[in-house]
């Protein structure tokens, strides 16, 4: 989620678990004075709680986007060497066995980063 600039020190986490009872993990963060706040977390709990937390986000302005859009591979640059295999600690990325060919599971994905840094050619590469 993405929050303006005079929500960065309001207690929002806070209030997604005293309010509306969920969970959550802090994926990455990226939070400081005078600009806008970057949070990627996973959060758990009821449905209808859930949903009533995400109406409370847009009516702060938060904008939120869908976990599974984040990190990309870029099939082009992609040239399967599998370095991104052993820098990934959800194994979203796994090298397939008859083919040798690496295959990126979006769902399984973290959007921990590792994969992008350690990739020779970019192919990875996260989108906000």
């Amino acid at each position: 989620m993405r929050y303006p600039t005079k929500l960065v020190d309001k207690p929002i986490v806070s209030k997604l678990v005293k309010e509306f009872h969920l969970d959550f993990n802090i994926l990455k963060a990226s939070v400081t004075p005078n600009e806008e706040g970057v949070l990627v977390l996973e959060l758990i709990g009821d449905r209808k709680n859930y949903n009533k937390a995400m109406d409370y986000l847009k009516g702060l302005n938060v904008t939120i986007q869908p976990f599974k859009h984040d990190i990309i591979r870029n099939e082009k640059k992609c040239t399967h060497c599998g370095a991104c295999v052993v820098a990934c600690p959800a194994e979203a990325l796994i090298v397939e066995t008859k083919s040798r060919k690496i295959i990126f599971d979006e769902k399984k994905c973290i959007a921990c980063e590792l994969c992008i840094p350690i990739c020779p050619v970019r192919a990875m590469e996260m989108h906000y």
